[in-house]
């Protein structure tokens, strides 16, 4: 996906001019996963360089979990003041490592610090789709929740009282009506949570219904994402960007994550490495904003920077237990206690 990058990185390794090196890329239908980057050409050209013949490297699934890299590892810290009218005075944000992208928030907030403190990783790290804009919408969405809970305030009420951006106030409506949020229920176990926010100029919300029965493990009942990027060209496609990003999203919201011990991966393989199944995916809605007075903008990532957030919101609606930690629920069960600093 990157020739260039990996012609650059090729020089350097080798010691000569990047004019030396080519980079034949064939056609294919599409680029997924961890395309970006030149470990394996630069084990080609080692080997190649070394034998003095024309070498193919093909990883094992194995080597692929253990040599290829990981998604970025974060801490993010946030503090807020307000006051009991439900008006947001100050705001802080800190990102330890997963990086810049998403880091400026939508709401109005007249006292803002917002910093990303780069950090040396133990471990490879690379891109994700939507890069940080995952890791800092998810704990954004989480507080704005916390912080509705402390003020006692309806959690779209007070992100609507705090939004100039009309277009993204929009996708909270047409989310939250769709979900029937007006009209929920507040009864034990049952739980709607709802998050949204702004990235590579679009605007998504995305609207979660669970249920957490007796013995803690939870059900995702329904999903509505709205969104809107500028005109659209074409529905369908759309529509299956929002979907894929959704059910991606899903897997990192619950339950994926490497595990470790020993210094070794425990689960390299795709048996053993958990991500989402057809039982896990339940009904999603999308409501798509056509914007013909708009340009287009890009569909592919923004849509999976909500569902995160709405998941832990709703589980946080229905059991009263805040999960500030993903994967939220990588056994399935909610735990009884909040989880992770307050």
């Amino acid at each position: 996906q990157q020739p260039f990058g990996v012609r650059g990185e090729l020089a350097d390794v080798l010691g000569v001019p990047e004019a030396a090196v080519r980079v034949i890329v064939p056609d294919t239908g599409g680029g997924f996963g961890g395309k970006h980057a030149g470990e394996v050409a630069v084990e080609a050209a080692r080997l190649s360089r070394a034998s003095g013949r024309p070498v193919k490297v093909r990883w094992s699934r194995v080597e692929e979990f253990s040599r290829g890299y990981l998604r970025p590892a974060a801490i993010i810290d946030v503090r807020s003041g307000a006051r009991r009218d439900g008006s947001i005075t100050a705001w802080e944000l800190g990102n330890t490592n997963s990086g810049m992208f998403g880091i400026v928030g939508p709401y109005e907030v007249p006292n803002q610090r917002l910093d990303f403190q780069p950090a040396d990783s133990p471990l490879p790290q690379g891109s994700y789709r939507a890069l940080a804009a995952t890791a800092n919408h998810f704990a954004r969405e989480s507080h704005m929740d916390e912080l509705a809970d402390a003020l006692g305030i309806d959690p779209l009420e007070l992100r609507l009282s705090h939004l100039r951006d009309e277009r993204l106030a929009t996708v909270f409506h047409a989310a939250a009506e769709r979900m029937g949020w007006a009209g929920r229920l507040h009864e034990p176990g049952l739980g709607l949570g709802i998050a949204g926010g702004v990235e590579k100029g679009a605007r998504v919300a995305t609207c979660v219904a669970v249920r957490v029965g007796a013995d803690r493990r939870l059900e995702i009942l329904r999903i509505v994402t709205a969104f809107e990027c500028g005109a659209i060209v074409n529905p369908d496609g759309l529509t299956n960007q929002v979907e894929g990003a959704t059910v991606m999203g899903l897997g990192a919201a619950l339950f994926e994550a490497i595990h470790f011990e020993a210094g070794a991966i425990q689960n390299a393989s795709m048996s053993d490495y958990r991500v989402p199944r057809i039982t896990d995916v339940p009904p999603i809605e999308v409501v798509l904003l056509d914007r013909r007075d708009l340009p287009s903008s890009g569909a592919g990532e923004t849509p999976i920077i909500a569902i995160a957030p709405a998941l832990a919101n709703a589980i946080f609606a229905a059991t009263g237990v805040r999960l500030r930690s993903l994967p939220l629920v990588p056994d399935g069960l909610i735990p009884e206690r909040t989880t992770g600093p307050a």
